[in-house]
C-alpha cells in the first residue's frame, strides 16, 4: 500500500535519532537515571502520537503503552511495548491500516513489541498467561479513545485476583532464580533477570499494583510494608540498577542486560569506577553490583513476607515462646519485640544458632530480618571480643545440622562480614584466575557446603570413600573453619595462603580452639593447594614423590583433612574443573601416602619394581597365560618403565604385546579408564614427531590429553600410554574404543605428517582477563632429565603447538601431566634432549614457548 504523502516518516526518524543522541549526551553529562527514562519515554510518546494522528485512525481506537514502557521506564535498547486496543474485531480495510501503522513504527527506528486486541481478547489472554497479565497491569493511554481505555481498565481489574497474582509472581520468581542457579554472584550476571536484579524490584511493585497497595515505594511506606530506612535503601538500589542498565545499553548500542566480561571494563569507566592498587576497575564495579544485588534480595524477601502476611493472614494462634528473646510464629523465628538486638546484641548470633536447633523453621519473620539488618552495626570490636559471642559463633560450626544454611544466611544478611571483617572484604570479590566461576565469598561457602555434604547420609552415594573418611574424622568442624579461612586473604596482595594462616591463627586463639586443632586449621589454610598440585603435576607412580608428599603430612589426621578439603575446594571452583580423573588422582595420592605413613619407609626402587612385576604376573595368570609369557617384552623394558607404570598397566601392555614385540604395523589398544575417559596404548617403531602426530589425532577426534607416559624400549619401539577426556561430545567412551583403535592405527601406518587441529575461538574470559604465561625448566631429582612446568590461558590447539616447539628443538617427551583448570592450563612435562644442561639452550626453549603462549 502506498503511503500518503502527509506521513512524515523521514522527519520523524531523523528527529528521533537526533534527540536520542542528544538525550544520551545530556545523560552522560549530568542527567539522573529517572529523568533520562522519563524524557526518553516522552520522546517516544510524541513520535508515536504523531504517527497515529498522521494515519487518521478511527477515533474509537486507542493506543496504549504497556509493560516497562507503560510505567514510563524506557531504556535505550528496550522494546517499545504497545497495545492497539479495538472496540471490536477489525474489518479488512482497518486491518490493512493497522499493519501499515506497525510497519511505520519500525520504519522510524523503533523496536516495537505490539499486540492488537479487543477488550475480551485482553481479558482472555491475561487469564491464560501471567506475563501478559503483568504487561497489561502497567498500562498508559497514549492517544485514542479515553472511554475505550477506561472500559479496558475496568474489565481488566474486574478479573484480576490479587491473591492468585501474588502466588503466580512468587512462583515465577522462584523459577527465574532456578534458571540463574539461585545466585546473584555469577561472574556474568544479568542485571535485569538474575537474583538481586531489577526484576526483583519490579516484581514487588507489580504485586503492589495488583493488590491495590500503590504503585511506588512511597505508597508501600505509607501502608507500613517498609520502614523509612528501607524506603531509602530501595530507592538507592533502584537508582543504581537504572544507571547501570542505561549505561550498558548505551555502551553496547542494543538491548543487553548481561554484565559480560566484554563490557565490564568499559562499563566501569562509564560508571566512574577507578582501579585500586590490588583490584581492577571491573572488579570494583562487580563487587559494588554484588553488594547491591544482596541488598535487593534482602528487601525482596522482607516485602514478599509482609505482603503474604497481609494477603494470607495466619490463623490466630499464639506464638510459641523459645526464650525471653525469641518465639516461633508459624514456621518462622520471630523476635519477641523489635528492640531485642539493641538490648541483647549477642542475640544477633543466637538467632542463627536457634535456626540450627530448629530445622523445621523456614526462616525469620520480616520484622526479625528488618531488626537483624538494622542491628548489624552493633557488631563492634567490643562485640567480637565478648566471650559469649565468641562461644556462640564457634558453636555454629559445631552444630549437627544447618551449618551451611546458617553461614549462607549470615552472609546474605551482612552478619558474617561484620563479625569477621576479613570475610567482609572478599564479599562479592571476583576471581579472574580463569577457573573459579564464583566470587570469593560464594566459593568459600561452596567449599563448606561440599564438606558438609560428606557428612549427610542422603549424599553418601556421591563420593562414598570421602564420606566414610569424613564420618570417621574426629571433630569435623575444624574442616569447616579451615574452609572459611582458606581463601579469605585473596585480593590483598601477597600469598593468600600465608596471609590466611595469620587470620586463622588469630581466630582460633581468640575463640578458644585447643592447640592441636588450631595447628591443624592453620596448617590446612597454609597448605590447601599442595595436594592438588602434587596430584595433578607429579608422577604418582614414583615412590620418591609419594614419600616427599607424605613426609609433609605429619600424620594420618593431617593427610585425611587435606584430602577432604582439597576435594571440596576443587569441586567448589567450577563444574568444568572437577571430573572423575581428578577425583581418582587425589584418591590415589591419598591411599599411597596413607600406606607410606603406616609403613614408615620408602621402598627402594628395585623393591618397587619386583613388587609390581610380581603383581603383574599374578594378573596375567587370570588370562591363562604361561609364567614365561612376559619374558620377550620385559627384556626390552628398562627400570624407568617399571617405575612409571602400575602393575595393572604392565599386565595390560604385556597381554597385548607379548606375541608381537617386533611387529611392523602399529598396535593401538583402548579401554575405559577407571577414573573416567579412555586409556590408550600405542606401540610402534619409534619415529620423529610421533608425539606431535598423536596430539594432532586426539585433538581432531575431540579429546584432550589428561596424562601421558612416553617410553622407548631398548630395541627402538615407542610404548606410549595416554588418558583421554572427551571434549568434543563424542559417542559414549565405550562406543569410541573400536573407532580409535582402528582410526589411529590407520593414521600411524599411513605415515602422514601431523595436521594442525582447528584453532577455534578464545573464550571471552581469556580475552578480557589474560594471565601472564609462566615457563620453568629445571633438572629432575636424578638430573638426567628436565621438568618443564607451564602455566597459561587455555586455547584450542595449545598442546599441539607446544609439541611443535618441542619437536623443533629436538626435545624428547618422556611424560606429561596435563591439568586444565577451567580456562587455565597448568601442564608439566618430563623432557630430555641435547643441550638442556646448558642455560643458553634452556633460555632459547623458554623464549620460544613464551612467544607461543602470548595471546
Amino acid at each position: 500500500m502506498t503511503l500518503p504523502a502527509s506521513i512524515p516518516v523521514k522527519p520523524l526518524r531523523e528527529n528521533l535519532k537526533t534527540r536520542r543522541k542528544e538525550l544520551a549526551c545530556r545523560y552522560q553529562q549530568d542527567l539522573d537515571a529517572a529523568t533520562y527514562l522519563e524524557q526518553h519515554c516522552q520522546l517516544v510518546d510524541t513520535t508515536l502520537i504523531a504517527l497515529w494522528n498522521a494515519l487518521d485512525l478511527p477515533a474509537e481506537l486507542a493506543l496504549v503503552a504497556v509493560g516497562g514502557y507503560g510505567r514510563a521506564e524506557l531504556y535505550p535498547g528496550s522494546d517499545v511495548d504497545l497495545l492497539i486496543l479495538l472496540p471490536a474485531d477489525p474489518d479488512g480495510p482497518l486491518t490493512d491500516r493497522l499493519e501499515q501503522l506497525v510497519g511505520l513504527f519500525w520504519d522510524i527506528g523503533l523496536e516495537v513489541g505490539h499486540s492488537v486486541r479487543t477488550i475480551p481478547d485482553c481479558v482472555r489472554e491475561a487469564a491464560d498467561d501471567i506475563t501478559v497479565q503483568t504487561a497489561l497491569l502497567e498500562n498508559r493511554r497514549l492517544t485514542g479513545s479515553p472511554a475505550l481505555h477506561e472500559q479496558f481498565c475496568q474489565a481488566f481489574r474486574s478479573v484480576l485476583n490479587p491473591l492468585n497474582f501474588f502466588k503466580a509472581k512468587r512462583l515465577e520468581q522462584e523459577e527465574r532464580y532456578l534458571r540463574h542457579h539461585e545466585t546473584p554472584y555469577s561472574l556474568e550476571p544479568n542485571c535485569k533477570e538474575s537474583p538481586g536484579g531489577q526484576r526483583d524490584l519490579q516484581n514487588i511493585l507489580w504485586i503492589a499494583r495488583a493488590c491495590n497497595y500503590g504503585a511506588s515505594w512511597q505508597d508501600l511506606k505509607q501502608r507500613n510494608f517498609i520502614t523509612r530506612a528501607e524506603l531509602i535503601q530501595l530507592q538507592r538500589c533502584e537508582r543504581y540498577l537504572q544507571h547501570l542498565r542505561i549505561q550498558l545499553h548505551l555502551l553496547t548500542g542494543r538491548r543487553e542486560d548481561r554484565l559480560l566480561f566484554d563490557h565490564q571494563k568499559a562499563l566501569a569507566d562509564a560508571m566512574g569506577v577507578q582501579a585500586s592498587a590490588t583490584k581492577r576497575a571491573s572488579e570494583q564495579l562487580m563487587q559494588a553490583y554484588y553488594k547491591n544485588a544482596k541488598r535487593v534480595t534482602q528487601l525482596n524477601t522482607i516485602l514478599l513476607q509482609n505482603i503474604a502476611a497481609d494477603l494470607m493472614p495466619a490463623a490466630s494462634t499464639a506464638p510459641c515462646r523459645l526464650n525471653e528473646r525469641f518465639q516461633v510464629m508459624g514456621d518462622f523465628l520471630d523476635v519477641v519485640h523489635e528492640q531485642v538486638f539493641e538490648k541483647t546484641p549477642s542475640a544477633l548470633l543466637e538467632s542463627f544458632w536457634l535456626l540450627q536447633q530448629h530445622p523445621d523453621l523456614r526462616g525469620m519473620t520480616a520484622r526479625t530480618l528488618r531488626a537483624l539488618w538494622c542491628g548489624r552495626d552493633l557488631i563492634t570490636p567490643a562485640f567480637r571480643r565478648d566471650p559469649e559471642n565468641r562461644r556462640l559463633f564457634l558453636s555454629l560450626f559445631q552444630s549437627d545440622q544447618g551449618v551451611v544454611h546458617e553461614f549462607r544466611r549470615m552472609n546474605q544478611y551482612g552478619i558474617l562480614g561484620r563479625y569477621l571483617p576479613a570475610f567482609g572484604k572478599i564479599v562479592g570479590q571476583m576471581q579472574h584466575d580463569l577457573f573459579h566461576v564464583y566470587t570469593v565469598d560464594q566459593h568459600i561457602l561452596m567449599v563448606m557446603r561440599n564438606l558438609r555434604r560428606l557428612a549427610l547420609e542422603e549424599f553418601a552415594h556421591e563420593y562414598p570413600y570421602c564420606s566414610r573418611l569424613h564420618n570417621a574424622f574426629a571433630r569435623p568442624w575444624v574442616l569447616y573453619i579451615a574452609a572459611l579461612f582458606h581463601d579469605i586473604a585473596k585480593g590483598r596482595g601477597g600469598d593468600h595462603s600465608e596471609l590466611g594462616m595469620v587470620d586463622a591463627r588469630e581466630f582460633c586463639d581468640s575463640h578458644g580452639v585447643d592447640a592441636d586443632d588450631t595447628e591443624l586449621i592453620v596448617w590446612l589454610v597454609g597448605h590447601h593447594l599442595m595436594m592438588s598440585q602434587v596430584a595433578q603435576k607429579e608422577d604418582l607412580s614414583d615412590p620418591e614423590v609419594i614419600a616427599a608428599f607424605a613426609a609433609k603430612m605429619k600424620d594420618q589426621r593431617h593427610l585425611t583433612a587435606l584430602y577432604l578439603l582439597t576435594v571440596a575446594d576443587i569441586r567448589g571452583t567450577s563444574p568444568k574443573v572437577w571430573n572423575n580423573w581428578k577425583a581418582k588422582l587425589l584418591e590415589d595420592l591419598y591411599r599411597l601416602s596413607l600406606r607410606y605413613l603406616e609403613t614408615g619407609d620408602t621402598p627402594a626402587p628395585q623393591g618397587v619394581i619386583q613388587e609390581r612385576q610380581a603383581e603383574a604376573l599374578r594378573l596375567l595368570r587370570y588370562f591363562a597365560l604361561s609364567d614365561t609369557v612376559h619374558e620377550r617384552l620385559w627384556k626390552q623394558l628398562d627400570t624407568v618403565y617399571f617405575l612409571r607404570h602400575t602393575a595393572e598397566e604392565i599386565a595390560w601392555h604385556t597381554r597385548a604385546l607379548h606375541y608381537r614385540t617386533q611387529i611392523e604395523k602399529p598396535v593401538v589398544k583402548a579401554r575405559l579408564n577407571p577414573g573416567g575417559g579412555l586409556q590408550i596404548m600405542v606401540y610402534t617403531e619409534d619415529q620423529p614427531d610421533l608425539f606431535l602426530r598423536l596430539v594432532s589425532f586426539f585433538a581432531k577426534a575431540g579429546y584432550s590429553i589428561a596424562d601421558a607416559k612416553i617410553h622407548t624400549t631398548r630395541h627402538g619401539y615407542a610404548l606410549d600410554s595416554f588418558i583421554l577426556l572427551d571434549v568434543g561430545n563424542n559417542a559414549s567412551d565405550r562406543d569410541m574404543i573400536a573407532v580409535i583403535e582402528a582410526e589411529l592405527g590407520r593414521h600411524l601406518e599411513s605415515g602422514l605428517p601431523a595436521e594442525e587441529p582447528a584453532t577455534g575461538r578464545l573464550s571471552r574470559q581469556v580475552r578480557h582477563f589474560p594471565i601472564t604465561p609462566e615457563i620453568h625448566i629445571r633438572p629432575d631429582e636424578r638430573e638426567d632429565q628436565h621438568v618443564l612446568a607451564l602455566v597459561a590461558a587455555d586455547r584450542p590447539g595449545l598442546l599441539f603447538h607446544i609439541a611443535q616447539v618441542l619437536a623443533r628443538h629436538g626435545i624428547a617427551l618422556k611424560a606429561a601431566r596435563i591439568a586444565t583448570l577451567g580456562e587455565r592450563v597448568e601442564d608439566t612435562f618430563l623432557i630430555a634432549g641435547p643441550g638442556l644442561d646448558k642455560s643458553a639452550t634452556r633460555l632459547k626453549l623458554e623464549g620460544d614457548l613464551l612467544e607461543l603462549l602470548q595471546i
